[in-house]
């Protein structure tokens, strides 16, 4: 669709806006299925953190695409994340673009009124499981998200992978997204304060963007840590470079999903693709990736006890881990593969284009459990 390094704006059959500044996980989720729906229909990005493998989009462009219609279809697909891109997107409709909206839910929570509006005005919506379908007030077809296979993987040593972080010990627990309570993050803590000093050989790492408004969330943590004796054992790293993120996955051998309220959590389907233990809470899909006890380890959502309790076995006895996470990516292989969630996206926009709808909440539901 390039022509001497420029976009062929009448080729432009879908358009991926992502218009957050603040790196999250659904800039995590749009970069990693975007470049396969690039490779699927001529779809391009807009906004920052384009991944490779699909052109960006630059603002004088989508500007141009309002006089350049679409070859061989009636509509360009805007597929949406949030409620900002909803939004432009009904704007640019409003202005003349020849637009098909399409948005993509992951919440489990009830939408708030101006969600609703705009939802309703969409020409499709997918949900990322049936419970996000459920807090959709219209029809949605149901796709599960992807990783990828090739980037999250596990190490040909995770022992001398680990042992170059110079972290204490032998092996190394996680916790990744951004460090808030919704996520969790004290859970997390408070579980490695009682159970690091049973287990020497463990050290715990947080990985995750600390933004203003809970830098005394954090601040609390990182002094509970301090009392407990494990300022050493228990690390802060802070956001990290995206190209960063499946390294750590490598380093360490347990990864721990402890949110309270979650959309999805690719942060799942990436430690387990990595073969990591993980241990997760009930929110979000855990309970439709993780086979308990097979593939993983699932807990009481809000309840440290229950979520420490279900950590310990693998601390005790990490000669488990290996298997528990060889296990857990074959899973990931078979029904969260990136590529599938990619052929279900465009099949949408396919009967989109030929205005058939996205039919309804069950349809298009390859990607079940």
């Amino acid at each position: 669709m390039t022509e001497a390094g420029r976009i062929d704006l009448d080729a432009v059959e879908a358009v991926i806006p992502n218009l957050k500044r603040r790196y999250s996980g659904v800039t995590a989720t749009n970069r990693t299925i975007a470049p396969l729906i690039a490779g699927r229909c001529e779809a391009v990005w807009f906004g920052p953190d384009r991944p490779d493998g699909i052109a960006g989009l630059s603002l004088l462009d989508l500007v141009r695409l309002r006089f350049r219609p679409p070859k061989g279809r009636r509509a360009r697909i805007w597929h949406a994340r949030r409620n900002t891109e909803m939004l432009l997107g009904l704007v640019l409709k409003g202005l003349g673009f020849r637009l098909k909206l399409v948005f993509t839910s992951a919440g489990q929570r009830r939408k708030t009124a101006y969600t609703n509006f705009l939802i309703a005005r969409m020409d499709a919506v997918i949900a990322t499981s049936a419970v996000s379908a459920s807090f959709v007030e219209r029809p949605a077809t149901v796709i599960h998200h992807g990783v990828d296979l090739d980037l999250y993987k596990p190490p040909a040593d995770r022992a001398a992978e680990y042992a170059a972080t110079g972290l204490p010990g032998r092996y190394g627990i996680a916790t990744f997204g951004r460090v808030r309570k919704q996520k969790g993050s004290d859970l997390f803590v408070e579980a490695m304060c009682r159970l690091l000093p049973k287990y020497p050989d463990f050290a715990a790492v947080i990985v995750g963007h600390v933004s203003a408004d809970n830098a005394q969330f954090v601040d609390r943590l990182k002094g509970r840590a301090a009392a407990a004796g494990l300022s050493e054992r228990i690390r802060f790293l802070g956001e990290r470079p995206i190209e960063e993120v499946p390294l750590w996955y490598r380093r360490v051998s347990i990864t721990v999903f402890a949110s309270r309220v979650e959309g999805f959590g690719l942060t799942l389907l990436e430690a387990m693709a990595a073969e990591n233990a993980v241990i997760a809470t009930r929110a979000g899909a855990a309970e439709l990736v993780i086979d308990d006890g097979d593939t993983g380890f699932l807990a009481p959502v809000d309840d440290v006890d229950a979520l420490a309790a279900a950590i310990e076995p693998m601390m005790r006895a990490p000669e488990r881990i290996p298997t528990i996470g060889a296990r857990a990516r074959v899973r990931i292989a078979r029904d969260f593969s990136r590529e599938r969630e990619a052929d279900e996206i465009v099949a949408v926009y396919r009967r989109v284009w030929e205005g058939a709808g996205a039919g309804g909440a069950n349809q298009a539901s390859a990607a079940s459990s």
